[in-house]
């Protein structure tokens, strides 16, 4: 069984990971954030939004790559590849931050690679409002999001939800950050992974 999670920054993908890899007693893929280029990307998002976008695709396809030759019966991977491109890149393409020119180039690697590696058998897509990405991305305090534009979030929500609605074509399941706490509350734990079952079936 291979369980993705997507969703916004600071929607709870890594906590749900480690959450459903205890679950299953599966190995879990965690979105590799030693990005070289993460503290300038936040500081001048113009000047290095390529390089930055371009080392997620690479560290990305590197772990898909891993991940099928591991050959583990169950993997649950926190964030995907479909993100890097359908969200982040073409975001800040629209927003002026990428060049047209940098954004043809990048969306040619991913389309090679995505049509080699296999969907997932469900997408979990966490979906939170504004002030709850805001209120996680304090709480865990990382140093180089505290600055994160409250409107960049609120874009990145939109580009989000085009995405699971009119683009993505995999097996989705939407949990809604707002309302289903997974980390206090067991029952929403318990709903979460019986509706996996229940897709993974189908």
């Amino acid at each position: 069984m291979y369980i993705a999670i997507a969703g916004n920054i600071g929607s709870g993908k890594t906590t749900l990971t480690e959450i459903l890899t205890k679950r299953y007693n599966a190995k879990a893929y965690y979105e590799d954030l030693a990005n070289p280029y993460i503290s300038d990307f936040y500081e001048d998002m113009s000047r290095w939004s390529f390089q930055f976008q371009l080392w997620f695709l690479g560290s990305r396809i590197q772990q898909t790559l891993d991940m099928l030759a591991d050959g583990s019966e169950n993997v649950v991977q926190d964030r995907t590849i479909y993100e890097d491109a359908h969200i982040f890149a073409d975001n800040l393409h629209r927003m002026g931050f990428m060049a047209s020119r940098d954004f043809g180039t990048y969306m040619k690697i991913f389309d090679i690679q995505s049509n080699i590696i296999p969907k997932p058998d469900v997408l979990i897509y966490l979906k939170a409002s504004v002030p709850t990405l805001i209120s996680q991305i304090r709480m865990r305090g990382r140093d180089y999001e505290q600055n994160i534009d409250e409107e960049y979030l609120m874009r990145l929500n939109d580009k989000y939800n085009h995405w699971i609605e009119n683009i993505y074509e995999g097996r989705v399941l939407v949990v809604d950050k707002d309302v289903d706490d997974f980390v206090s509350n067991p029952e929403v734990v318990e709903r979460i992974c019986a509706e996996i079952e229940q897709i993974c079936k189908k």
